[in-house]
């Protein structure tokens, strides 16, 4: 289960929505507690994908580096990350499959002509047949 604000949802439906007809991509920070994950903070990342950037996004590893550095000086984790999919569902891709590691949750997110319309929240069998879907818990406030 991933549980994140209303207001960090929104704050990924705008990175989202300013990214446009590419993809845009970001990532969750927060704690984890058994099956639980709490978003405590999401960080858009520029999408370095230099081809095909309307269907594919890339965090390079040396970002992810840098945020597990400072998720880890909180006392946090990396959670999982988020993008969108430009005039498509928020349902994983293959090309999303081989790029994804288990544990990790990925909330993508359907933008339709410039607007969000909504997310799903997934994760990557540990066997890394696909994909299954992970309960997306909206809290009121922060």
């Amino acid at each position: 289960m991933l549980c994140l604000s209303r207001q960090l949802l929104q704050q990924i439906r705008e990175h989202a929505r300013e990214s446009y007809p590419q993809e845009g991509c970001g990532a969750m920070l927060g704690w984890a507690h058994g099956k639980s994950k709490e978003v405590r903070q999401v960080e858009a990342i520029p999408n370095e994908r230099l081809e095909q950037a309307s269907r594919r996004f890339l965090i390079s590893s040396k970002a992810v580096r840098e945020l597990e550095r400072r998720a880890e000086e909180r006392g946090w984790a990396v959670l999982g990350f988020f993008h969108s999919h430009p005039d498509a569902e928020s349902v994983p891709s293959l090309y999303d499959r081989e790029h994804a590691w288990p544990w990790y949750s990925y909330l993508i997110v359907s933008v339709r002509e410039g607007q969000s319309r909504d997310e799903r929240c997934w994760n990557l069998r540990d066997d890394r047949s696909g994909f299954q879907r992970e309960e997306l818990v909206i809290l009121g406030g922060d």
